[in-house]
């Protein structure tokens, strides 16, 4: 194993260990969290140390980078997940319903109906979690959290599509933890049991909190260039 590959798997065994005391220490089965490791701008080749320590659960924020780079890699590791935890436009959802296994990016009724047409054409399902805009941010995708409830009520109901659970992205300027509280709340009156929160700065509080899918890529990539 070259260097950069064995700090790759030492990062990756550092962020497992991180998230699996920080579970004990709240009361909770580390098993309960599922930490994707976050590839976007990586290569193939900086992912392969990742997929050779034994990890399986990818993020990617880009429908087309990730058909740069996945098709391959998932004929030789056929049993990763592959996340979408990126802003999804409505033209490419049938490019993300044949690609990825879970989307964190719902967050409007054309993009809802768009994978509702894509999902009963192609016959494939990825579980869906409503991305809430827990710091109301203009610049930011998401659903605002007072619409949160009638938006997963329509996606339920109306669309008849596989929500799971929700997702948010905090405000960089403000503390996290109260986004996250706030997004487990949603969750919780929804009767939805995933929470996609938290990152390399702040998955352990997401875990402290309730965060069932943590996103983590620098901490085990390292710097993006």
């Amino acid at each position: 194993m070259d260097d950069r590959a064995q700090l790759a798997a030492e990062r990756l065994r550092a962020v497992t260990e991180s998230i699996a005391r920080t579970a004990r220490e709240e009361g909770r089965d580390p098993a309960s969290v599922t930490l994707i490791a976050v590839s976007k701008t990586f290569t193939a080749e900086a992912i392969e140390p990742v997929l050779a320590a034994g990890h399986r659960v990818f993020g990617e924020n880009r429908v087309q980078e990730a058909k740069t780079k996945w098709p391959a890699l998932k004929e030789l590791y056929r049993d990763v997940e592959l996340h979408l935890i990126g802003p999804l436009q409505s033209n490419k959802a049938h490019d993300a319903v044949m690609l990825f296994d879970v989307i964190h990016s719902l967050d409007r009724p054309s993009l809802a109906e768009a994978l509702k047409r894509e999902m009963d054409k192609t016959g494939r399902r990825p579980r869906l979690f409503v991305q809430v805009n827990t710091g109301e941010e203009a610049q930011k995708s998401g659903v605002a959290p007072g619409e949160a409830d009638a938006f997963i009520a329509q996606c339920r109901d109306v669309w008849n599509l596989p929500v799971v659970g929700l997702m948010c992205i905090p405000p960089a300027d403000e503390p996290p933890s109260p986004h996250f509280a706030l997004l487990a709340k949603i969750a919780s009156r929804n009767g939805l049991s995933d929470l996609s929160m938290g990152m390399s700065a702040d998955f352990e509080q997401a875990v402290m909190l309730g965060a069932t899918h943590v996103r983590v890529g620098s901490a085990i990539f390292g710097a993006r260039h």
